[in-house]
């Protein structure tokens, strides 16, 4: 007679992991209540939810980073209890995180195999190990060289170290955080063959995106969690997209909605770029004669695939490639030789791609991180005001919708989409002209999308310049008043909203030389 905690799925899978009434409190926080999820063999196990949901509270459960305050873990049927990673690692679970987990001044190789070195009487064999991580490599369809040392490497291809080590690991049970926030297309499809092998072999996937057209496409069972709790469970093949999204957010979600901006073609650009270039080492350009314009009020997209040249446009204007030609110009006057913090307070603010490296002080508080950039203008004869500074974070956080229990929170008790929004305030305390935001939306959920979106356009109607990167096709066709792309480091496209198609876009994404596409004037790039 079958057990009861291991009975087979509708699908005839076998549990391999079970969670049953799992509880997780924090200091003035519940992030899990009794939750029930059941991983099966073979299968793409699918977890959803919005940012703080519980999602990765429970992972760091299974992995063996965090232990429950109740209920329990049956792996294969037997209780476990799990005290380290290293002991989850051993009962075969892996885990790769969506904040990447790796050491910049160390090779691919070295971090794939660090703290788990091979050894040779009592020498690490760096061949063997460099020999391992090619074939790693080779797998998952990366041309990148084992010594190369991982702060070379653009945001996607530090992904791809992550899955290359959690591969190197004989993992029954994988769970993979959000691995596709930061890969190109073509990565992406590169991953997913790896899943399928995976899965033909037995491994359990546990599968956490926000990205919910392609969860139905390689999951097999989706759970749901809102609010710390179980919400829903079903097979994949018998929900849709829709359906998610009313079980993981639990309201109504309302779509960013494009506005038209009030542009005036006599009005000169608040930025001004002209013949832009940015050589790369060894030869050629990452960035070729780049010119463009943006208004005050107007929301323009940079779009393109990864290694377009789009972070490094942003780093251009920021003063970070010293070795760049051309002509920046900040309302009317031309940027030569000031340092970042001198086009902050020009008028020039930048919310990074990475927030958890670049754009936030782990610890810190939600108050300390809002103002860290800003004590400058918070000082009255050499004091820190700490009566202008509480109202100045106190109007951020209620002006964002940053949701924290108080300022006094560490950061790294919110969500992803609350410390976005923390790094969005931080950097709008600068009193920016022009604010530009890498990538985002990347790694938050649809609702937090959507309030992203809408301080954006919020921030447009005031009269801001908003400039933003991102590498999701969709996002074109919310709120941007126009949307040029990068291939290959040059311009290979621009379009007005009204004119935005897929084909087009995708054209252009893949595109090596410049195309010609009139836009109306003072409207120009």
């Amino acid at each position: 007679m079958t057990r009861p905690d291991i009975e087979t799925s509708a699908n005839g899978d076998e549990p391999v992991l079970v969670a049953e009434k799992i509880s997780k409190r924090f200091p003035g926080t519940v992030a899990l209540d009794g939750v029930d999820f059941t991983v099966y063999a073979g299968a793409v196990n699918v977890l959803i939810g919005e940012n703080g949901a519980g999602k990765s509270t429970l992972m760091k459960i299974l992995a063996g980073v965090d232990r429950p305050t109740s209920g329990r873990l049956l792996l294969k049927g037997m209780p476990v209890e799990f005290k380290s990673t290293r002991e989850a690692a051993q009962a075969g679970i892996g885990i790769i995180f969506q904040e990447l987990n790796l050491y910049p001044n160390l090779s691919i190789s070295e971090n794939i195999f660090v703290a788990r070195e091979i050894t040779r009487n009592g020498v690490v064999q760096h061949r063997q190990q460099e020999e391992i991580t090619a074939k790693l490599l080779d797998r998952l369809e990366q041309p990148l060289k084992p010594g190369t040392l991982v702060r070379d490497l653009r945001m996607g291809q530090q992904q791809i170290v992550e899955i290359a080590k959690a591969l190197s690991q004989n993992v029954r049970i994988l769970i993979m955080d959000e691995p596709t926030s930061a890969l190109t297309s073509a990565e992406t499809e590169a991953l997913f063959r790896i899943i399928a092998d995976l899965r033909a072999n037995g491994v359990a996937i546990i599968y956490i995106s926000h990205k919910l057209e392609e969860l139905l496409r390689i999951g097999d069972y989706v759970t749901i969690l809102r609010d710390g709790k179980l919400a829903a469970t079903a097979p994949a093949r018998s929900i849709t997209v829709p359906w998610m999204i009313e079980k993981m957010v639990g309201r109504n979600v309302n779509a960013p909605r494009h506005r038209t901006p009030a542009i005036s073609k006599n009005d000169p650009p608040v930025l001004e770029i002209k013949n832009l270039t940015l050589p790369r080492v060894g030869g050629g350009f990452t960035l070729e004669n780049v010119s463009l314009t943006l208004h005050r009020g107007e929301i323009l997209a940079i779009f393109g695939l990864m290694g377009a040249g789009r972070t490094e446009l942003f780093e251009c204007l920021m003063g970070l490639h010293p070795e760049a030609s051309g002509e920046i110009w900040l309302n009317g006057r031309q940027l030569l030789h000031e340092s970042v913090r001198d086009r902050i307070e020009l008028g020039l603010v930048l919310v990074p791609e990475d927030r958890q490296r670049l754009g936030l002080v782990q610890k810190l508080s939600v108050a300390q991180n809002i103002t860290l950039a800003n004590l400058n203008r918070l000082v009255t004869w050499f004091w820190l005001s700490d009566k202008r500074e509480a109202e100045e974070i106190d109007i951020m956080i209620r002006s964002l919708a940053i949701k924290t229990h108080s300022p006094k929170q560490s950061i790294t008790a919110l969500s992803g989409g609350n410390q976005q929004k923390v790094v969005i305030a931080k950097s709008l305390l600068t009193q920016p002209q022009v604010l530009m935001l890498d990538e985002p939306t990347r790694g938050i959920d649809v609702g937090a999308k959507a309030e992203i979106f809408g301080i954006m356009n919020g921030l447009a109607e005031k009269g801001l310049a908003v400039l933003f990167v991102s590498s999701e096709l969709p996002e074109m066709f919310t709120i941007p008043d126009r949307v040029i792309v990068l291939s290959k480091g040059k311009i290979t496209g621009q379009f007005l909203h009204d004119e935005l198609t897929e084909e087009a876009l995708v054209l252009a994404a893949g595109a090596r030389q410049q195309t010609e596409h009139p836009v109306p004037a003072g409207q120009t790039n």
